[in-house]
């Protein structure tokens, strides 16, 4: 979140800030792992676990409570939130780029009308419309002097000793003038419409993760918080493991998610596995 909101995160992140966050990770599984052994247990614990051989945690409803918040609901919650905050901004910057796009059109397409006014008084002004000047100069071109930019020395025409306007406009006000299929314009577009594609595969992606941690996590965690709660409740040890599983199986779908959806990533992927840089990664390339 902080490296898609914060353009100088990059800068500021180092490896003792990573370190701190990967270390309160783990102590928060230690905590949790290892608070049974030291007292926060149910009463049958240790017949279920010596006696019945049955391998399940502590049943105590507060630990179960406090174990399922630290590992799954507080996480997930933060999750959602900062995955929509990055929605949010991917979209702003989507809306943002759109936006700015048109509003350059328009500005464009306002000083191309101008600029064809310019010609075509000029062009009427060569034809014999202006009135000469004393100095050689017609009145019209006095006019329309303080509207254009000249890019060079103006060109003498056999007219009177005037000087011709259309050596008056600017480079600028060529190109303001191309067409909107000209390269000049179409590699603007395409650039643009590349940074959209981007920033939408990237929401995409964390939608499909986030999705895939829910469905495979989430019956497992409700079944664990619901067994001390309800104890009299039937719950199939076959439903239990398959549910256990099922939350072990979206350890397997990630990396596939994002080698599917991450350029980068699979470019990274491919250089572990065969110890070399794949020629055909380009960071942030779109496929």
């Amino acid at each position: 979140y902080w490296a898609v909101t914060q353009v100088n995160y990059i800068h500021s992140r180092n490896g003792k800030r990573i370190g701190i966050m990967i270390l309160m990770v783990w102590l928060t599984a230690v905590v949790v792992s290892i608070a049974p052994l030291f007292g926060w247990k149910d009463p049958d614990f240790l017949v279920r676990v010596n006696e019945q051989k049955k391998c399940l945690v502590s049943q105590d409803l507060a630990y179960q409570i406090f174990a399922t918040m630290a590992t799954f609901y507080v996480p997930l919650t933060a999750i959602l939130i900062l995955y929509w905050k990055i929605f949010q901004a991917a979209r702003n910057s989507i809306h943002k780029s759109k936006f700015g796009a048109k509003k350059k059109k328009k500005d464009v397409r306002e000083r191309a009308n101008r600029a064809k006014l310019g010609q075509r008084a000029a062009a009427a002004a060569d034809g014999g419309g202006e009135t000469s000047k004393p100095n050689g100069v017609s009145e019209h071109q006095q006019t329309t002097a303080f509207t254009t930019i000249s890019s060079g020395s103006p060109d003498k025409s056999s007219n009177n000793g005037a000087v011709s306007v259309s050596s008056h406009i600017s480079e600028a006000s060529r190109l303001e003038m191309l067409p909107k299929d000209h390269p000049h314009h179409q590699k603007k577009s395409k650039k643009e419409s590349l940074e959209a594609k981007r920033e939408k595969k990237a929401a995409k992606t964390l939608a499909i993760i986030t999705g895939a941690f829910v469905v495979c996590w989430l019956p497992f965690f409700v079944t664990a918080l619901l067994m001390p709660i309800c104890p009299s409740c039937y719950f199939s040890d076959v439903m239990f493991s398959i549910f256990l599983w099922l939350g072990y199986f979206n350890s397997t779908l990630n990396p596939i998610i994002y080698t599917i959806f991450s350029p980068e990533f699979r470019g990274a992927f491919k250089k572990i596995l065969c110890g070399r840089k794949s020629q055909r990664y380009r960071p942030g390339k779109m496929r």
